[in-house]
């Protein structure tokens, strides 16, 4: 989606550490219309079959909402441990955060998915592939399918996204980044 790519040279930050900061459109500020360009980006890229989205707390369920929204299907989201009001009865995966160097438990009640259910999994984005892994993991002991992943973006040069499809698993990614210095990225022609 080269309309991201613009928007990542042009309001994202590069800090060392392989970190792009997109605080001001994706992830702490939302642009809801540009959000919403990238949801329904992410509808034509699965049309038809999807009956649920699942993302992770915090930071992917705008875009799941978005994608949601125009795929006309519920959001269910991982929460990153169990609280008062969650049954006991949840599906869990432990999920290391790249970005915050955090290993969370998440989980998903089974109210919430079947073995009936074709799920989305949609995400902010993608580096290590620990987040998918775990939501992959949860659908799997639903029951349920995986239809696929759909990224915003992807740090190619982690390789998270490669090894999925290299699993099996379908990877969308609207902006995939292949390589990143302290003050510039290339993105993979897609």
């Amino acid at each position: 989606m080269k309309a991201l790519e613009r928007k990542i040279i042009e309001e994202g930050k590069i800090f060392p550490g392989n970190i792009v900061k997109v605080s001001g459109f994706l992830n702490h500020r939302i642009d809801v219309k540009f959000m919403m360009e990238m949801g329904k980006e992410i509808a034509r890229l699965y049309p038809t079959g999807v009956n649920k989205i699942l993302t992770i707390e915090a930071s992917g369920i705008a875009i799941a909402v978005c994608a949601a929204y125009f795929m006309d299907v519920p959001v269910v989201y991982a929460k990153k441990g169990k609280t008062k009001n969650l049954q006991s009865d949840v599906y869990s995966a432990e999920v290391e955060s790249f970005t915050h160097g955090t290993t969370y438990n998440v989980v998903v009640s089974k109210e919430f998915l079947s073995a009936e259910d074709k799920v989305l999994v949609v995400d902010d984005f993608l580096a290590n592939g620990n987040a998918l892994k775990g939501l992959i993991s949860i659908i799997g002991q639903a029951g349920a399918e995986v239809a696929g992943c759909a990224v915003a973006i992807e740090k190619g040069f982690q390789h998270g996204g490669d090894n999925l499809r290299k699993e099996g698993v379908r990877v969308e990614s609207l902006a995939i980044i292949d390589e990143m210095t302290d003050d510039s990225v290339k993105f993979r022609e897609q």
